[in-house]
C-alpha cells in the first residue's frame, strides 16, 4: 500500500501563535487515524496544515511524496478530501449542486459537470442514505443533515484520502453509524482516513491507530488498545471511565464514571 500522506515534525498554528509542535504521522492506503482531544486542543489546526490551508511553522507535510506547500489547490483536491465541521451555508445551493460542487476538482478550468459527475454526485447520495434531500436548498435543511452533505461531497471528489474533523458531532445515533460504517467500508476499498472524534468509543469501534492531541503535543499515532487507557483519558478529558468487556462485544465499551 502507497503513503499518502506524511507530516515530519509538523509545528502548527497561526501568524503569531504556536498551537501544536512536533506532531508526526503517516498514513498509508486502506490506514484509519482517529484523532482525540479535548475542545480548542489543536485538532482543526493540525488538520487545516496538514492539508496545506495553514503553512506548516515547522517540519514538512508530504501528499503522495509531495511537499504539500510547492502544489497547488486543485492537486490537492485531487487527493484529498475535507469535511470541516458543519457550515451553516449562505447561498441556497441544492443538496444536489452542494454535492456536484466537488466533481470540480476533476473537472478542467472551462468545463462544465458531465452526466458522469451528475451520476457520480447522485450515487454517493444514494449510498449515505439522503438522496431524498436532493432537491432541498441546503441552507433550509438541518445541521445533522448538512453535515452528510459536506461528506457526500468530499467524497464526490472521489479522493484517495478523506479528512474529517467530528463528522459525527451534529449527527444522531441511526445516522453517527452510518457514517462510521461507511468510513470503515472506504478503508477496507483502499481510503486513507483521518478523523478527529470526541467519543473514544468511536475510536476503538473503527479498529484502526489512534493519537492524541493534548497540550500541543501529539501522543501516537499507536493501536487504540495502547493509546485508549482510563490513565490516558484522564490526563486529557480529566475523567475517570472503566473499560467493559463481554463475550458479545467484539471490542471494549468504554463507560464514563459518574459521581
Amino acid at each position: 500500500m502507497g503513503m499518502i500522506l506524511e507530516a515530519r515534525a509538523v509545528d502548527y498554528g497561526y501568524p503569531g501563535k504556536a498551537v501544536g509542535r512536533d506532531a508526526s504521522l503517516t498514513l498509508s492506503a486502506g490506514d484509519v487515524l482517529v484523532l482525540l482531544g479535548p475542545n480548542g486542543g489543536g485538532k482543526s489546526t493540525l488538520f487545516r496544515t496538514l492539508l496545506g490551508l495553514l503553512p506548516a511553522q515547522g517540519g514538512r507535510v508530504l501528499l503522495e511524496g509531495q511537499d504539500i506547500a510547492a502544489m497547488d489547490r486543485k492537486m490537492v483536491a485531487r487527493i484529498a478530501g475535507y469535511v470541516p465541521q458543519s457550515s451553516p451555508g449562505y447561498f441556497p445551493f441544492t443538496v444536489f449542486d452542494t454535492v456536484l460542487m466537488g466533481r470540480t476538482a476533476r473537472l478542467g478550468l472551462f468545463s462544465s459537470p458531465s452526466r458522469h459527475d451528475q451520476a457520480v454526485a447522485g450515487r454517493i447520495l444514494s449510498e449515505l442514505g439522503i438522496a431524498d434531500l436532493a432537491d432541498e436548498p441546503y441552507t433550509r435543511i438541518s445541521g445533522g443533515q448538512r453535515q452528510m452533505v459536506l461528506i457526500a461531497r468530499a467524497l464526490a471528489q472521489e479522493p484517495r484520502l478523506l479528512v474529517l474533523d467530528e463528522p459525527t458531532a451534529s449527527l444522531d445515533y441511526g445516522n453517527q453509524l452510518r457514517v462510521l460504517q461507511r468510513i470503515r467500508s472506504l478503508a477496507s476499498g483502499g481510503m486513507a482516513i483521518l478523523l478527529s472524534t470526541h467519543d473514544p468509543n468511536q475510536a476503538v469501534l473503527l479498529d484502526g491507530s489512534v493519537a492524541l492531541v493534548h497540550d500541543g503535543r501529539l501522543t501516537g499515532p499507536g493501536p487504540a488498545a495502547d493509546i485508549v487507557t482510563p490513565a490516558s483519558l484522564w490526563n486529557v478529558y480529566g475523567v475517570e471511565v472503566d473499560f467493559i468487556t463481554a463475550p458479545n462485544l467484539s471490542a471494549p465499551a468504554i463507560r464514563p464514571r459518574l459521581a
